[in-house]
């Protein structure tokens, strides 16, 4: 009896070919094989074409674990070509994986579902991640909610992962890890925030601190303790009194269900300082207190924990004005202070600091009584007068019709300049004011006591002067028996050069001058000459005219017969 023969490798390509069309229909395909052998890290598989291929034993395994393969074992593989160089076939485990894994990735990305994949590698912007078998990018901003410092703990672990987008034909896939942490976190959040109300006091972890407060973790989700809402008293940074890992009791002040934001506060577990605040603090009460803050309006006061006051800038100094705040206070500063005004609805007290002082102007008005003399700088000139600075950086001011007797005006303020030290006399003195009126006149000769010979010392008067002395400058004359005492120059003698003489007058001849004017010594100035112009002007102006045909002389034998005519 004939036995059949056992079917050969060609027998079994003919069949292959009978049913594929050939060989090179195998390429590109993936296809069922047999490891045959595993040699020097690789393995041997029969896939049923003329020779065998070899495909290395990593492509089998997991990242970071070891192929778990024997011989006999059935696997698919990917036939990227039927025969190479050397004979063999070119087949591809990773990418028979990744073709499985395109089928499968674009239809759970057509559904929106989770997939599952590992972190291998770095890149550069984020990470690579196996999907089992496709390599997807993973955006180093899509890895957690918050930034992660090191994602070291994450590689290598299998967890679900959220396509954000593909395309298979340049085969890119991206990925989001923080996409599925959201959405788990939401529905936990929902799920948390219903079996919490306001007002409830619940206890929590600080889990991050920034310059406007904290977040606490209340258990998987997460509240906003505002800095203001850490304690009543005044909290520059939150790091002032918390810590990251604290666990910290805290009360639920609002829910917002539509946002799922939850607001805290510490400090409303506490008493609040504010009750009974007006009958603590009193109006007129005169207290201690440090100085927590300056700004550009005022500084504000702590008197205790959770209480502030503000002293507003007009209320700091009796003398020093339009200073910043900072140039009479500094911040910790121990200082006293008065209560000016409690406000507890509105949780405010206005305080006093120049109130806790003495005022100058009632000191001043104790030591230096009206009609007393007092010594001080000129400080300042202004249109209406001098400013002198006297005792307790005080100013007085000088009224410009009380600098000089018969001068008044800009003449009256250019006798004296900014830094000369002078003397006055307090002439009124108005401390809820803030006001001193001094005067310098009354300490001159000819001042009020003689008020009749004072009178006739105004600019351009004409007066009866003695001779006191001859100079060759001039002559030192006095305006009348007791009055100011000036001097007439050389040239202010007369019109004519003879005149001019000093020398034809002699000590206590009278006469009559002008005044022209005061030096800076608040003198008088006389002039005769002055005097003589200004008389032809009245004569001409008074009895004649430049076509009346009269001569200057007749005018002035007119001029003079009147005067003489007023004289008898």
């Amino acid at each position: 009896m004939a036995t059949n023969p056992q079917p050969t490798r060609d027998d079994f390509a003919a069949m292959l070919d009978d049913m594929f069309g050939g060989a090179d229909s195998f390429e590109g395909r993936v296809v069922h094989g047999t490891v045959t052998a595993i040699e020097n890290d690789m393995a041997v598989i029969d896939v049923g074409l003329k020779s065998e291929g070899r495909v290395p034993l990593r492509e089998f395994a997991a990242p970071g674990q070891k192929a778990d393969l024997k011989v006999g074992d059935e696997v698919e593989v990917y036939v990227d070509r039927v025969e190479n160089m050397h004979g063999e076939a070119m087949l591809s485990r990773d990418r028979a994986r990744r073709e499985a894994a395109w089928d499968k990735l674009e239809l759970e990305f057509s559904k929106s579902a989770r997939v599952e994949g590992v972190i291998f590698g770095r890149v550069k912007g984020g990470f690579t991640v196996d999907l089992n078998g496709a390599v997807a990018f993973l955006p180093g901003s899509q890895v957690d909610i918050r930034p992660v410092r090191d994602v070291t703990p994450l590689m290598d672990i299998p967890q679900p992962f959220q396509i954000l987008k593909m395309d298979r034909k340049r085969g890119n896939i991206v990925v989001s890890r923080r996409a599925v942490l959201e959405e788990t976190r939401a529905e936990q959040r929902s799920g948390l925030i219903q079996s919490l109300h306001e007002g409830q006091i619940i206890d929590g972890v600080v889990k991050n601190i920034t310059d406007y407060g904290a977040f606490v973790d209340l258990g998987g989700i997460d509240g906003l303790l505002h800095v203001t809402d850490l304690s009543y008293k005044r909290v520059g940074h939150p790091n002032e009194v918390l810590n990251i890992g604290d666990t910290v009791k805290v009360q639920i002040i609002r829910i917002n269900k539509d946002t799922q934001r939850i607001s805290l506060g510490m400090k409303q577990l506490e008493s609040d300082p504010w009750d009974g605040a007006s009958q603590k603090y009193p109006v007129g009460a005169k207290l201690s207190g440090r100085v927590t803050n300056i700004t550009e309006y005022g500084a504000f006061v702590e008197l205790e924990p959770g209480i502030e006051g503000l002293v507003h800038v007009s209320e700091m100094s009796w003398t020093k004005k339009n200073v910043h705040p900072g140039k009479i206070v500094s911040t910790s500063q121990e200082v006293e202070v008065v209560v000016l005004e409690v406000d507890a609805e509105k949780r405010r007290i206005s305080l006093g600091l120049k109130q806790a002082q003495n005022n100058p102007w009632e000191a001043f008005e104790a030591a230096h009584p009206v009609g007393s003399t007092v010594e001080g700088e000129v400080k300042n000139a202004t249109e209406f007068g001098l400013f002198i600075g006297l005792d307790n950086d005080v100013d007085g001011m000088v009224h410009m019709s009380d600098i000089a007797w018969g001068i008044s005006g800009e003449d009256a303020l250019n006798l004296h300049r900014k830094g000369e030290t002078v003397q006055a006399v307090v002439l009124a003195i108005e401390p809820d004011k803030e006001r001193i009126s001094l005067g310098m006149k009354q300490l001159e000769r000819g001042g009020p006591v003689s008020a009749g010979a004072s009178d006739k010392l105004n600019k351009n008067a004409i007066v009866t002067v003695t001779v006191l002395e001859v100079r060759d400058a001039g002559l030192e004359v006095q305006q009348g028996d007791d009055g100011a005492t000036g001097f007439i120059k050389r040239t202010d003698l007369g019109r004519d050069r003879d005149e001019q003489r000093p020398e034809r007058f002699q000590v206590g001849q009278k006469f009559d001058a002008m005044v022209t004017g005061f030096d800076r010594s608040k003198k008088p100035t006389f002039s005769i000459k002055a005097m003589q112009i200004a008389e032809e002007k009245q004569a001409v102006q008074q009895y004649g005219s430049s076509d009346s045909g009269a001569s200057l002389g007749d005018i002035l034998g007119e001029a003079l017969k009147a005067r003489n005519a007023e004289t008898k």
